[in-house]
């Protein structure tokens, strides 16, 4: 077997050429395509409580801009470093392709453990990362958003920033803000609704019953969290979940309400007191219907691809399977729904929340779910059409599709000079 490629930029390069290969495209397009407009890496001195200073380091990355600005979540993890943004970025790029989104791909993040900081500390940490990349970054450039370990307040800080060196208040420079500063309803479950929408989908497409179906969630986070919430209404039976210090199973099902009580105390889903303890590697080889991993990159592998027995797994988490595992898994039979479409609901509603910005008109939750609804079954449905006219799997089919709407966009542009 092959060495395994770990580097998430490289993996993110090894799902474009395979795409690029179907479509062949020329060399000259897969050079432009694969390579980041721009990258941008910042040092972000903070006072902390105590007087002392402390630099950390952050990164700001723009993939490609040919269909529209910019668009990606900033992460605050000290495992962060500027080639995991590079692939975060190429991977929003054909995320917002995938789901026909005029934007373009971005990403952020700092090296930082957030846990270790106070709220006055992550907030002196996030103004001065801001004011660092703010040449980049606006509602028509690059428009930041949430994504691990960073919030809606996050998104206040930064566009307030932005704001008061503007001269004027710019709503629309983040998405995923609190609804009371130009917010969208609905931003907070969606990317767990994007994914119950396709696994909904996939469900059919296999002939699996949502209704008793047993789940195990990897990652008991924004997505993970909410996600459980979600299908345990839709009657899936909750049976493992698992945070960053591990988790539990319980084969009778878990009480996602429960959980996010347990959660709310401070304390790890390990030690939860029904079921019985499991490390985040265990949880993926569980005898379940459906897998989601919601953590981070590289949890499936060709080391434990072929023990996974979850007929499905829809990533909700970006980057989980590694390329060699992804042909184990179709060649078994698995269904994986791939990370830039069944994630995509959280970039989808940030779309939303910035044309609610840029015309000063708000819809109510139910809107919101209706339109988010509506995109992520058609894109599915390409997906899954793609998929089955080239005999390939949904992630090859999904780049496919991402690939050449972005192709196509390069092509009409040109390039300038």
């Amino acid at each position: 077997m092959p060495r395994e490629i770990l580097n998430p930029f490289k993996i993110a390069q090894s799902q474009f050429e395979r795409a690029a290969e179907r479509l062949k495209l020329d060399m000259g397009l897969r050079a432009i395509l694969s390579t980041p407009k721009r990258c941008l890496t910042v040092s972000v001195p903070v006072r902390l409580d105590n007087g002392d200073y402390h630099v950390f380091t952050g990164h700001r990355v723009a993939h490609n801009m040919a269909r529209g600005p910019a668009k990606g979540g900033i992460r605050f993890h000290p495992d962060v470093t500027l080639d995991e943004v590079k692939a975060l970025a190429s991977w929003m790029t054909w995320k917002c392709a995938c789901l026909d989104l005029p934007f373009g791909g971005g990403k952020g993040g700092i090296a930082v453990d957030p846990h270790k900081l106070s709220l006055g500390e992550r907030e002196r940490l996030t103004r001065r990362y801001a004011s660092e990349i703010l040449p980049l970054i606006g509602p028509d450039q690059d428009i930041p958003a949430p994504d691990v370990y960073t919030d809606a307040q996050t998104m206040a800080w930064i566009m307030d920033t932005y704001s008061m060196t503007k001269g004027a208040t710019t709503l629309g420079v983040v998405t995923g803000k609190p609804v009371a500063l130009g917010g969208s309803r609905g931003r907070d479950k969606a990317t767990a609704r994007g994914v119950q929408f396709v696994l909904r989908e996939a469900c059919r497409d296999r002939g699996i019953k949502l209704k008793g179906a047993k789940v195990a969630i990897q990652g008991f986070g924004n997505a993970g969290g909410v996600l459980a919430t979600l299908l345990h209404e839709d009657g899936a039976r909750i049976v493992a979940a698992s945070d960053s210090r591990g988790g539990i199973y319980e084969p009778k099902g878990l009480d996602p309400a429960a959980l996010h009580r347990h959660k709310a105390g401070g304390k790890s889903l390990s030690v939860f007191k029904a079921g019985r303890k499991v490390t985040n590697q265990q949880l993926l080889e569980l005898p379940v219907d459906i897998l989601v991993p919601a953590a981070l990159e590289n949890q499936i592998t060709a080391d434990n691809a072929k023990r996974v027995k979850a007929k499905i797994v829809a990533e909700a988490a970006n980057g989980p399977t590694t390329p060699l595992a992804d042909d184990i898994m179709f060649k078994r039979g698995r269904t994986v729904i791939p990370d830039i479409l069944a994630n995509a609901g959280g970039v989808t509603v940030s779309y939303f929340e910035w044309v609610q910005d840029f015309t000063s008109y708000f819809w109510d939750e139910e809107e919101v779910d209706r339109r988010l609804e509506r995109s992520m079954v058609k894109a599915y449905r390409d997906v899954a059409q793609t998929a089955t006219r080239g005999k390939m799997s949904l992630r090859d089919a999904a780049y496919v599709v991402a690939v050449g709407r972005v192709a196509e966009a390069t092509r009409v542009r040109g390039i300038f000079p």
